[in-house]
C-alpha cells in the first residue's frame, strides 16, 4: 500500500514510501527515548530522593531557605516542579514561534532533549545536603523535555496522512510507554538489589537517575539521524530571519495568539482537553498518594502498579488506535472518558488492603491512559493550519502540563474538607464530565474544514 498517497503533493513527491517508514521510525524512537525522563525520574525517584536532600538540608524548624525563602523541605519538589512548568509554557511558546519561521524544528528538538539528558546525567552527584544543585538540574530538565516533547508533536501531520494519523499517534505513545517502562523495570531491579551489588540505596537512586539521561541522550540519536529539519506540512521554503530573530518570534508568537481566535473550533477542542487532560494528569499523580494512604499500600505494591500501567498503557494505545480506525477518533476519545469515570467509580469503592484490587484499578487506567492521550494528540493535529505546528502544539502542550494545577487543587480541596481520601477522589468526576460534554460539542469535521485541512474518512 502506498503510505505516502495522501500527503500533500510537496510532501509525497519527496517522500517514498520507504523513507517514510524510516522518519516514522525515529519519530517512535524520540517518544521511547524521552519517557525514560518521565518514568524515572519523575515518576517514581526524584519526588522522594530531592526531598530527602532537601532535609538534610533543612534547619530545627525543618525549613529549607532558597533564595532567602523560607519553605518546608517536603515542599520544595512539588514547588519546583510548579516552577519548571510555569517557565516551560514561556520557553515552549517562544521556541514554537522560532522552529516554524526557522524550519529547524529538529535542531531545536534534539538541542533541547541533550540539554535534558545532560541536566538528568548530572543528578548522579546529588547527595548530602545539594537540594538547591538538584532543584536546579530539575528545572532545567523539566524545562527542556517540555519544550522537545512540544516539538516533536509537530512532526505527526507530515508523518501521516488524515486517515493513518490515530495509528500513527498512537504506535508512538505505544513506543513511548515501552521505552519508559523497560528502563524503569531495570532501574527498579537495581534498587531493589542495591545490597547485593554492595551500593547504599542513595547511590543506587542516582546511578537511576543518570541513566535515564543516558537512555536519553543515546536513543535521541535515532531521531537525529532520521527526521527532516522541518516537522508538519509546509512546504519547505526560505525563510527570511532577522538580525533579532527573538524579537521578531516574540511578534509572530503574539500574532498567533490573536489568529487563534479565527478558529474558535479548534479553541473549543482545546478547552475540551484542558478540562478532562487535567483530570488524567491528577488521578495519575495521586494515585500513589490514594494507594497509600487511603488503602493501605505498602511501596512495593505502589511501585509494582506503576509498572504494570506503563505495560497496560502500551497495549492501551494500540487498542484504542485500533478502534479509532473504525469507529473514529472523536467517539473513541469520547469512550475513553466513560472509562475514566468508571476507574475513579471503582476506586472510590474500592477495599482497603487488597492488593490484587489495586492492581485491577492500575490495569484499568493503563488501558484507557495512553489511548486517551495519543488520539487526543492525532485529533488536534488535524486542528492546525499547515506551517504553524510548533507553535499551535506548544500551547497544546500548555494546556496538558501548565493548567495541571486545577485537579490537584479539587483534590485538596476535598480532602481539606471531608477528611477523606474517597472523596478527593471522587471529586476529580467533574473534569471528565465537563470534558466529555464540551468535546461532545465540537464539530470536528467543521473544524478541520475551517483550518484548510483535508478531512480524514472517519472522525
Amino acid at each position: 500500500m502506498n503510505t505516502t498517497a495522501h500527503l500533500p503533493d510537496h510532501l509525497a513527491a519527496a517522500t517514498d514510501d520507504r523513507t517514510l517508514r524510516r522518519m516514522q521510525f525515529g519519530w517512535y524512537i524520540n517518544d521511547w527515548a524521552n519517557a525514560a525522563f518521565s518514568a524515572t525520574v519523575l515518576t517514581v525517584f526524584l519526588g522522594p530522593y530531592l526531598t530527602s536532600v532537601a532535609k538534610n538540608a533543612a534547619d530545627a524548624a525543618g525549613d529549607v531557605h532558597p533564595l532567602g525563602l523560607s519553605i518546608r523541605a517536603g515542599s520544595f519538589f512539588p514547588y519546583t516542579v510548579s516552577f519548571s512548568v510555569l517557565v516551560s509554557v514561556a520557553v515552549m511558546l517562544l521556541t514554537g514561534t522560532v522552529a516554524d519561521r526557522t524550519g529547524r524544528h529538529k535542531e531545536l528538538m534534539c538541542g533541547f532533549a541533550y540539554v535534558g539528558a545532560i541536566a538528568t546525567m548530572g543528578m548522579f552527584f546529588l547527595g548530602g545536603d545539594r537540594y538547591l544543585l538538584g532543584g536546579a538540574l530539575l528545572v532545567v530538565a523539566n524545562i527542556a523535555y517540555a519544550v522537545s516533547v512540544a516539538l516533536s508533536y509537530a512532526y505527526l501531520p507530515g508523518l501521516a496522512a488524515p486517515d493513518e494519523r490515530d495509528a500513527v499517534s498512537s504506535k508512538g505513545w505505544a513506543y513511548g510507554y515501552a521505552g519508559g517502562g523497560l528502563l524503569l523495570i531495570a532501574n527498579l531491579a537495581l534498587f531493589e538489589g542495591h545490597d547485593a551489588l554492595g551500593l547504599s540505596s542513595g547511590t543506587a537512586v542516582r546511578i537511576c537517575l543518570a541513566s535515564a539521561g543516558l537512555w536519553w541522550a543515546l536513543f535521541t540519536i535515532v531521531p537525529m539521524l532520521r527526521l527532516p529539519s522541518r516537522a508538519g506540512l509546509a512546504p519547505d521554503r526560505a525563510i527570511a530571519v532577522p538580525d533579532r530573530p527573538a524579537a521578531g518570534s516574540l511578534r509572530e508568537l503574539a500574532r498567533t495568539l490573536r489568529g487563534m481566535r479565527e478558529y474558535p473550533l479548534t479553541l473549543l477542542y482545546l478547552g475540551a482537553f484542558l478540562c478532562y487532560n487535567d483530570g488524567i494528569q491528577t488521578v495519575v499523580s495521586q494515585a500513589s498518594l490514594y494507594g497509600s494512604e487511603e488503602l493501605g499500600m505498602d511501596q512495593t505494591t505502589l511501585v509494582a502498579a506503576v509498572l504494570l500501567v506503563q505495560i497496560v498503557a502500551i497495549a492501551g494505545a494500540l487498542l484504542l488506535g485500533r478502534i479509532a480506525r473504525r469507529y473514529g477518533a472523536k467517539r473513541t476519545v469520547l469512550g475513553s472518558l466513560v472509562g475514566w469515570v468508571v476507574t475513579l467509580a471503582l476506586g472510590y469503592l474500592m477495599p482497603d488492603h487488597q492488593p490484587a484490587w489495586f492492581f485491577a484499578l492500575a490495569c484499568m487506567i493503563g488501558l484507557v491512559l495512553g489511548g486517551s492521550q495519543a488520539l487526543s494528540r492525532s485529533l488536534f493535529s488535524h486542528l492546525i493550519p499547515a506551517g504553524r505546528e510548533a507553535e499551535y502544539f506548544s500551547v497544546y502542550k500548555i494546556s496538558d502540563r501548565g493548567t495541571s494545577w486545577m485537579g490537584p487543587l479539587v483534590f485538596g480541596l476535598a480532602y481539606q474538607i471531608t477528611g477523606s481520601y474517597r472523596s478527593a477522589i471522587i471529586s476529580l468526576l467533574v473534569f471528565f464530565v465537563i470534558g466529555f460534554a464540551v468535546l461532545a460539542k465540537v464539530p470536528v469535521r467543521r473544524a478541520i474544514e475551517a483550518v484548510g485541512n483535508p478531512v480524514p474518512e472517519r472522525l
